[in-house]
């Protein structure tokens, strides 16, 4: 039962699960009770999203140099204990259980859920690919 790395906002796969938005900030304009029906996410879950400094390098990036930046940055914060933690249980659920991770970025290429996704198959995370 892997995960599904999605955008949020965009339809649910029939498969998907709960989502968990692994994002900084919740979506503006909807109220929280709209959040799931409307194809946000089921849960909020902050703690796997890059800090305000570090996103606005990753939105900043101009070329694969400025991209690096981001990316060392973020796998920097997920290394600390609470967001490792959350990784490995992420990890562990993935093998039992359906769920999705997601950000709101068009592109997962140019978005912190294309290194989360790498960061879950280091700790054995089974995933959609």
């Amino acid at each position: 039962m892997p995960i599904r790395i999605v955008r949020l906002g965009s339809a649910r796969h029939p498969d998907e699960g709960p989502r968990i938005g692994t994002v900084r900030r919740p979506p503006r304009g909807v109220p929280k009770a709209e959040f799931a029906r409307r194809d946000w996410y089921d849960c909020w879950f902050p703690q796997l999203a890059p800090s305000a400094e570090t996103m606005k390098i990753g939105q900043a990036a101009q070329g694969e140099r400025d991209w690096a930046s981001f990316v060392r940055r973020y796998r920097a914060e997920m290394a600390a204990p609470g967001a490792a933690q959350a990784l490995s249980l992420l990890a562990t659920l993935s093998r039992s259980s359906s769920f999705s991770v997601g950000c709101y970025c068009e592109q997962e290429a140019r978005c912190h859920r294309s290194v989360l996704r790498q960061l879950l198959q280091a700790q054995g995370a089974s995933l959609v690919p």
